[in-house]
This record gives structure tokens, sequence and C-alpha cells, in this order.
């Protein structure tokens, strides 16, 4: 293998991904509170009962100001299909609790007015909320250039050589961001799909299936895992 930067072997990857699992392309998903609640509900969780769980949040509550001033135990009992949910409810609660200080309402609107920087600030500094929470709203509905590092974004991206075997899921966050195309929200995005559907499907954390694995002729770790 020839030696090539991190941000071009992270392209490199991306490319080969694209090719195999198809070009992920980004759209807006959820408006950006929805996003939020949808991100916290989806920790720990499938993603097949967090869509459950959301659907039936949304259905028990109206709005989000009723699910903000209603009791823990309601909102417990609206996604408890989910898993966590008494942890989860408390905290979607005390979110939406802290947005309405700031605006009156459980509403992200004053994110329009923010850089990239200070929208995750804001975020960050929201009870619970961390930095792939955050880095998914901006991404996923706001289509900013933010890269969200779960699990598989952070092993995957190791086991390539991007990333220091040291570098901490957080640590990530800004790293793989300016590797993966800083202010390109299209690329970011695809990066960050590619690198998840791989995760889950190839790249294990236990026995991955190098055997299988389209990026073996680039990747520094096929066959060591």
């Amino acid at each position: 293998m020839s030696a090539s930067t991190p941000a071009e072997q992270l392209a490199r990857a991306t490319a080969l991904l694209d090719d195999f699992y198809g070009r992920p392309v980004l759209s807006p998903r959820y408006p950006p509170v929805d996003e939020l609640v949808f991100t916290v509900l989806s920790q720990n969780t499938a993603d097949v009962n967090t869509e459950r769980t959301f659907a039936a949040l949304k259905a028990r509550f109206p709005d989000w100001e009723s699910a903000r001033d209603a009791p823990a135990e309601l909102i417990e009992e609206a996604i408890a299909l989910g898993g966590l949910a008494h942890t989860k409810a408390p905290r979607i609660k005390r979110i939406l609790e802290a947005i309405s200080e700031h605006t009156g309402a459980p509403d992200l609107a004053v994110l329009d007015g923010m850089s990239d920087e200070e929208a995750q600030a804001y975020l960050t500094g929201l009870p619970g909320v961390g930095p792939k929470t955050a880095a998914c709203v901006l991404l996923f509905s706001l289509q900013r250039p933010v890269m969200p590092v779960d699990t598989h974004v952070h092993r995957v991206a190791r086991r390539l050589g991007v990333i220091g075997d040291k570098v901490t899921a957080e640590q990530a966050h800004p790293r793989l961001t300016e590797l993966a195309g800083a202010g390109d929200a299209a690329q970011i995005y695809a990066v960050h799909v590619d690198l998840v559907r791989h995760g889950r499907r190839v790249c294990h954390a236990r026995r991955p299936a190098c055997g299988e694995c389209t990026l073996a002729g680039i990747c520094p770790s096929a066959g060591l895992a």
C-alpha cells in the first residue's frame, strides 16, 4: 500500500464504500428539536425501536410544549418501547426546559444565526447533550458540515489509520470533520453513513470480516483484528 495522508486515506475508503453500498445522499430528516429528541431516544437502541418510540412519543404529545410541561413519568410511559426510558424521559424533559429558558418555547431557530462552532457549543451546553448528539442535529437536520462520531465511525476510522488508536470518540469529532471535507456537508454525510454501514455489516468490533471487506486492500488493520 502506498503511503497517503489521513484525508487521502479517508477519501479513498469513502469512494470504495460509495461504490460498494451506494452513495448516501444528504436530505433533512427532522426539524432540529425533533432531531435532538430522536437522537436521545436512539442512544443504545436499535434503529427500528427508535423510530417506533419516537412515533409513540409524538402521538402522545401533540407538541414539544406539552411534553416539556408533562411529568417525566408520562414521557417515560410513552417511550417505554425503546429501552432506558427511566433515564431518557427526564433527560428529554430537562432538554426541552433548557431550550425554553432561552426562547420561551422548545425551539432551536436560534441556531440559524450561529456559526457551526457556536451552534455546537450551544447544543452541548444543554443537559445531557454530548458532541455526537449535537453533530447529529447539525448535520441531519440543518445540513451543517459537522461529523457525528459513533462507535462504528470511531472504530473503522481507527482501523483505517485515519485517526490514532488513542484518539477518543470525542476528540475524533473535530478531526474527522476536517479530514472528511471541511465545509462540505454532503461529503461529511457520505463518510458518516458509509462508515456506520461498514462497521455494522463488515468491520465488526469483534471478528471483523476482513476476507469480505472492500477496504482490505487499503486497510493497515486487515487480517489483524
